[in-house]
């Protein structure tokens, strides 16, 4: 009996037969898979390293810190203005930060007291300046009374305000049940601010840049807080915010007053001499004059421009 034969193999396999991984055919593959997946990475390596330059790098000179004071043309004499300016751009060019002075003018606040300009303000600060970090919000009734101090040193360092922030303390004295937080970090801290007696103390802070301050000040800006007529404008507006949105007050702290905001007279009902001006504080702030009769801010404020002015001429500070 016979068997028949197993057809012979032959050496030229269909178009559709699989490739021994071995084969040209299959080296080529893994060549052009190879080409491709280092193109995807090196695409995705230019498009972050471009976006990171834009949003991270900061350009040689930008500074770490601008002083934000708004003025008002309307209410203050060209002299007033001068010499507000004068005196944070003397502190600005020894600490190497920047000064912005908007007007009120140049903010929609409706009927709303002159005062809310400090929040548009703020805002448009960050803008002006893209880069910078922080900003330090003065009142125009107030001066930098010792310029050689560094915020960095003085407040802003991670571990210097771990050591000097107000814990577990209420934020509206003395006994709301709001409290601010005892385990927060420093490096997650975006608003520094002061309180006295009565509350919080808007007219001398710090905000740090970053999506959180823009919705913090959108929130602060909102009309409908502007609509309540608060007693204290701004000031009780910040208060309610801090209070009833635990996503602001999680981002805040509060440090002893004299290092952000001494006063320039005694004021019993908002901590007294115990938190007045010494010599060595860094400001020195007229509050509530622009709200009270018998006083006058620009007299307030010359007392002290005085007294700062003559340090200056005689190269004491």
């Amino acid at each position: 009996m016979h068997f028949a034969l197993p057809p012979r193999k032959t050496s030229h396999p269909p178009p559709y037969a699989r490739a021994s991984r071995s084969s040209p055919i299959r080296r080529k593959q893994l060549q052009f898979g190879g080409l491709v997946a280092c193109a995807t990475l090196l695409l995705i390596f230019f498009v972050t390293y471009l976006f990171s330059s834009s949003t991270e790098r900061k350009p040689a000179g930008t500074p770490e810190v601008v002083v934000v004071t708004v003025v008002d043309e309307a209410t203050m004499s060209e002299e007033y203005r001068a010499r507000i300016k004068e005196n944070r751009m003397y502190y600005a060019s020894k600490q190497g930060y920047a000064t912005f002075f908007p007007d009120v003018s140049e903010y929609d606040i409706g009927n709303s007291p002159r005062s809310w300009a400090m929040v548009p303000g703020l805002r448009h600060a960050m803008t002006a300046f893209p880069r910078s970090k922080y900003f330090l919000y003065l009142s125009p009734h107030g001066l930098v009374m010792n310029p050689s101090i560094s915020l960095t040193s003085h407040i802003l360092d991670k571990k210097r305000l771990e050591d000097i922030m107000l814990r577990d303390t209420p934020v509206v004295p003395p006994d709301s049940v709001i409290k601010t937080f005892s385990h927060l970090k420093g490096d997650k801290v975006d608003l520094i601010i002061t309180q006295d007696r009565e509350g919080l103390c808007q007219g001398s802070l710090i905000l740090r840049r970053g999506e959180w301050a823009k919705f913090f000040l959108d929130t602060w800006f909102d009309p409908l807080y502007r609509s309540y007529n608060f007693q204290k404008a701004e000031g009780h507006a910040l208060e309610h915010v801090v209070q009833w949105h635990p996503t602001i007050l999680t981002k805040l702290a509060l440090v002893p007053q004299n290092l952000l905001n001494s006063y320039s007279i005694d004021i019993p009902s908002r901590g007294g001499k115990e938190v007045m001006y010494r010599e060595g504080d860094f400001v020195a702030r007229m509050v509530g004059c622009e709200l009270d009769s018998s006083r006058y801010c620009e007299k307030e404020f010359d007392q002290y421009y005085q007294q700062w002015k003559s340090l200056v001429q005689k190269g004491s500070i």
